[in-house]
């Protein structure tokens, strides 16, 4: 019931505003601790926490308020991906905005007064305050219900999540209506939290954790559905109880496993429908920005080659890193940008670069270059298999299932220790000799990314490339003139997995070493975000927003601990400064 509390506001917020929302989990958290706060403040004796609790939930709705009318909004005519950016950096915020309040020691919360013990049922115990939760789970559901099924409010959300632009054409009040569905969506992710108080430890990651299983139940239910997302999380809350019972070894990839059964079976969900419209799977158009020039482009890889040897060790492996990531982010640029798919699982092909590397080096014995050359192989045929479901789906379900595989491998590595080592990696993974010292080993990394990206230019200019942007604008016209778009989807998605796993492989050999956070959710959204950062519409804005977002991030992070927040503020800053990426910026000047 708490999943569906949670599960349901984002599911609104996607049906009406298309905005998917990964600030969601940072209101859920920011209510557990403002609940937290006021139970302790409030002099109302027993009730203090059932007060703090509908305050708490209030208070968060008030702060979607702020970010819809003072972020969002402004924000709405720039592509939907935009607005994912803006709710990322929003996510950094909140959570140093927590931790510089709250601290970063887990906090234990109060129990619910009269609450606190058990109810026995048919000989078994059960905690009275799940009991309390599952009641308060229905009958939100009830008057949620009534709301969209009575209500002429309620009536144009059902309308808006099936067709907006009919709805604006109807004379209703777009900004109004997304104002008052982000608040209420804010509200309920805000008292999920705060009845979560008395049930777990608040941490500062607690965010990052149900707003995957958030993702996971609205997309089983059905985007804009919510009775698909209360069946959806009652679906998911067993399957996990019985999973940490009966399989605890793959208790980790249970949810995932289902959700990818469900979407390659039932693309839209439980109960969800079919499109009325085709849409890519980016959700919005990429436009057709041109690129910067081949004379940018060999300005750039001259000052690449010369400068190096002029600068310190570290910022020569800052270097090193930046190039890893710049062909990270191009690789997802061909999916998203040219060929209109985003991945939230982009990172399973990084991972599997890295794996695949220092396995090769560790277990076979083989030489750095054999291991060098093989890993992206390894990561294309992982995309290889990935890809052949995905490229069946569109828009946030495609991104969502690769999302899903992406965590079966994370679940994987993380749990086969005798062959990945689980959470302790896989360490000692270095260059030999020949090009252990930085610089070499950076003109070595520099020859592989630079060599990458020119791969993925000459891809982007050939016909397959003009055949994917042809795909991207109009599937069903591209298919009606006689294009298989699945299979060059398919291609794409093995190419740009190859590209992605030698990002990883040179990761792996720079670091000399590799860990289960390469298939991370966060390891996926890092590529987004720099794509985005730097801009879409062409292939150079992924290593400016790969170069713009690491350098932030090394240069903040040696300055203070509140990195997170100064990032966020940033990218904010930027996306609405620069709502189509810093290129898009130097072409609409240029131009």
């Amino acid at each position: 019931m708490v999943l569906f509390l949670i599960a349901s506001g984002l599911s609104l917020i996607f049906g009406v505003t298309r905005i998917v929302n990964f600030a969601h989990g940072s209101f859920y958290m920011l209510a557990a601790y403002l609940a937290y706060t006021f139970t302790a403040v409030l002099p109302l004796g027993p009730t203090a926490f059932y007060v703090a609790v509908l305050l708490a939930a209030l208070a968060t709705g008030l702060v979607g308020l702020v970010v819809e009318v003072g972020l969002l909004r402004r924000v709405y005519r720039a592509p939907e991906l935009y607005q994912l950016l803006a709710t990322f950096a929003l996510v950094l915020v909140v959570s140093d905005v927590v931790a510089f309040v709250w601290g970063r020691e887990n906090k234990t919360g109060p129990s619910a007064p009269g609450l606190a013990g058990s109810v026995r049922i048919l000989g078994q115990l059960f905690p009275s305050y799940d009991l309390a939760l599952i009641a308060v789970g229905l009958v939100v559901a009830l008057a949620l219900w009534w709301v969209f099924q009575r209500t002429r409010w309620g009536v144009l959300i059902r309308a808006a999540t099936q067709d907006r632009e009919m709805v604006a054409v109807l004379g209703v009040d777009q900004r109004r209506l997304f104002t008052s569905v982000f608040v209420l969506g804010s509200a309920l992710a805000g008292l999920g939290g705060a009845l979560q108080v008395p049930r777990q430890a608040l941490t500062n990651v607690m965010d990052t954790t149900i707003i995957t299983e958030a993702f996971v139940v609205v997309v089983i239910g059905g985007m804009g559905s919510l009775p698909g997302a209360l069946l959806a999380a009652m679906l998911i809350g067993v399957v996990d109880a019985f999973g940490v019972l009966w399989v605890p070894q793959l208790s980790l990839v249970m949810t995932f496993v289902v959700m990818a059964i469900v979407l390659i079976v039932r693309p839209w969900g439980l109960l969800g429908r079919p499109e009325t419209q085709a849409r890519s799977a980016a959700g919005a158009g990429t436009g057709g920005a041109r690129a910067l020039g081949w004379r940018w482009a060999a300005a750039a890889l001259v000052l690449l080659v010369v400068l190096p040897p002029w600068l310190p060790r570290f910022w020569v492996l800052v270097l090193v890193e930046i190039l890893a990531f710049a062909l990270f982010a191009g690789s997802l640029h061909l999916l998203m940008g040219t060929g209109g798919m985003v991945s939230f699982g982009h990172a399973v092909t990084f991972g599997l670069g890295a794996y695949a590397a220092a396995l090769l080096v560790q277990a076979a014995k083989a030489p750095m270059l054999a291991a060098f050359i093989a890993a992206p192989l390894a990561a294309a045929f992982g995309a290889a298999l990935i890809g052949f479901f995905a490229v069946r789906l569109t828009s946030i379900y495609f991104a969502m299932l690769t999302l899903a595989f992406c965590q079966i491998a994370y679940a994987i590595v993380h749990q086969w220790y005798d062959v990945t080592g689980g959470d302790n990696g896989l360490l000692g993974v270095w260059p030999p000799r020949w090009l252990a010292d930085p610089l070499r080993y950076y003109y070595f990394a520099l020859a592989a990314c630079a060599g990458g990206l020119a791969a993925l230019a000459a891809v982007g200019r050939a016909p397959f490339g003009l055949t994917l942007r042809a795909i991207r604008d109009h599937a069903r016209r591209a298919e009606a003139s006689g294009v298989d778009v699945r299979r060059h989807q398919w291609v794409a998605f093995v190419v740009a997995g190859f590209l992605g796993g030698l990002g990883g492989a040179t990761f792996v050999f720079l670091k000399g070493s590799v860990f289960p956070n390469s298939l991370t959710v966060a390891m996926s959204v890092q590529p987004l975000v720099m794509v985005l950062l730097g801009g879409v519409g062409a292939l150079a804005g992924a290593p400016i927003g790969a170069a713009l977002y690491t350098l932030l991030d090394t240069v903040v992070t040696r300055y203070t601990e509140y990195w997170q927040f100064v990032v966020g503020v940033i990218l904010l800053v930027l996306v609405v400064a620069f709502p189509r990426g810093i290129v898009g910026m130097l072409e609409r000047r240029s131009g």
